[in-house]
């Protein structure tokens, strides 16, 4: 018997609020901790409670604390109380020691800065022998099922948009070694995942910490000669990034480099764009008419903040127009919110809330009838189907995505019929289409 054999099971109950990033850092928690894991769905009967918080606007800070509260009040229940660990963005936002004068049920905090020695502190806390500094292939427990994982290729930020938050709870741009992403790369895959879905806070800027200028697509042609990669996509490319070796390159090298890019813009008008510090201050149709000169057929995504301090009616509508004439196949739309620390908190004429929430519906509005609009024309076509899990309620049917949906944050492909299960990758006939979800027939 190994000594791996010998090992007793950690049971952890754990909760990952906030974005993909977080995810990881979750996974690559629980899966260094040197010992087996097993999920259990009862807080009352786990060794290890852990949340990773979400602190990049107001309402996420809420949800992050309400869930904190939650789970002490639970365990205060508990005869056998297990350990309470909180870690994320709003430790990092906020700080360990002011945290935890308001929330003295939390055992152990878990600061962004330390995300490198979380797996040792957590080993500590719980009594385990110290774990391996790096675990092969990262370390990672998915959470995420057979069909997709998210690779993380950096941490922070580089740029210091006005509005936002991360750079002061992240710190400045780190990217991760070419060679780390590819052994986590392969180690993912080696677990059955399908998809990889790339995430940073600029994914474009990978590699420039490191010296190199246009780093992205070296790392893009060595995760692209990866055996049993069926998808590989691009999440958070900034516009100032997209530069026409990179879409050149997609172009190119095609499967599995799907021509999906998610560019946030952020707004329309240039006045706006200047008010918020973005790096794309212009006008930002010169990137989409460089995506679609290169990449015709590209899946655009993009997300909008209306009510930003200063927005008049006038440049709200110059906004929708934008939208109108654009045609994205996914966009996301924030109402503003005011963050203490940020430079946009300080600035004058703040837009009312109710101002904001209407402008934000009226946005989604019309993007709802584009993507019903661009959806209904692939009713009649055959695509492959990525399928994720089965749905909940209905025997046999299954939620799936095509090329043209990521993960958790487009609509989902509804698919049934011979040889569909997770983590299938199935030819499929487009029989019906939503608002922002289709449905399919194997």
């Amino acid at each position: 018997m190994t000594s791996a054999n010998k090992q007793k099971k950690i049971k952890v109950w754990s909760l990952s609020l906030g974005c993909p990033k977080n995810r990881v850092d979750s996974e690559r928690l629980l899966g260094s901790l040197g010992a087996p894991v097993s999920h259990v769905e009862h807080m009352g009967r786990a060794d290890l409670v852990f949340i990773n918080t979400c602190g990049f606007i107001d309402p996420a800070v809420r949800e992050s604390v309400r869930a904190v509260l939650d789970a002490g009040q639970r365990l205060g229940r508990c005869s056998k109380k297990p350990l309470l660990a909180v870690g994320g963005c709003m430790v990092g936002r906020y700080g360990a020691e002011n945290l935890a004068e308001d929330l003295p049920e939390v055992d152990l905090w878990l600061p962004t800065a330390d995300l490198a020695r979380w797996p040792a502190m957590v080993a500590e806390a719980l009594a385990l022998p110290p774990p391996p500094v790096r675990m092969p292939g990262g370390g990672r427990l998915l959470s995420t099922g057979p069909s997709y994982a998210w690779l993380k290729v950096g941490e922070g930020c580089r740029h210091k948009c006005a509005f936002c938050t991360i750079p002061s709870i992240r710190g400045g741009l780190h990217s991760l070694p070419a060679e780390d992403i590819v052994d986590e790369a392969r180690a993912l895959l080696g677990q059955g995942v399908r998809e990889l879905a790339l995430v940073a806070q600029d994914l474009t800027a990978w590699g420039a910490d490191l010296g190199m200028k246009n780093g992205l697509p070296s790392l893009l042609e060595k995760l692209a000669a990866l055996d049993g990669l069926a998808w590989l996509r691009l999440l958070y490319l900034y516009p100032s990034g997209v530069t026409p070796e990179l879409l050149t390159l997609i172009r190119d090298t095609g499967a599995p480099l799907l021509p999906y890019l998610d560019i946030p813009l952020q707004h329309a008008h240039p006045d706006v764009l200047s008010r918020m510090g973005r790096p794309f201050a212009g006008n930002p149709r010169r990137v989409l008419d460089a995506v679609r000169q290169i990449l015709p057929h590209a899946a655009l995504r993009t997300t909008f903040i209306v009510g930003y301090p200063g927005e008049t009616d006038e440049q709200f509508e110059s906004l929708c127009r934008f939208v109108e004439e654009s045609a994205f196949q996914h966009v996301g739309v924030f109402a503003y919110q005011a963050e203490d620390g940020t430079e946009a908190a300080t600035l004058p004429d703040q837009v009312p809330d109710a101002v904001k929430q209407w402008r934000r519906d009226t946005l989604m509005d019309i993007q709802a009838d584009i993507s019903e609009r661009l959806l209904a024309a692939h009713v009649g076509s055959r695509m492959q189907v990525l399928v994720d899990a089965p749905h909940p309620e209905w025997p046999g049917l299954h939620s799936g995505r095509v090329w043209l949906q990521a993960p958790e944050v487009d609509g989902i492909t509804y698919v049934s019929g011979p040889g569909v299960a997770p983590g299938a990758l199935v030819e499929c006939d487009i029989v019906e289409s939503t608002e922002y979800d289709l449905t399919a027939l194997a």
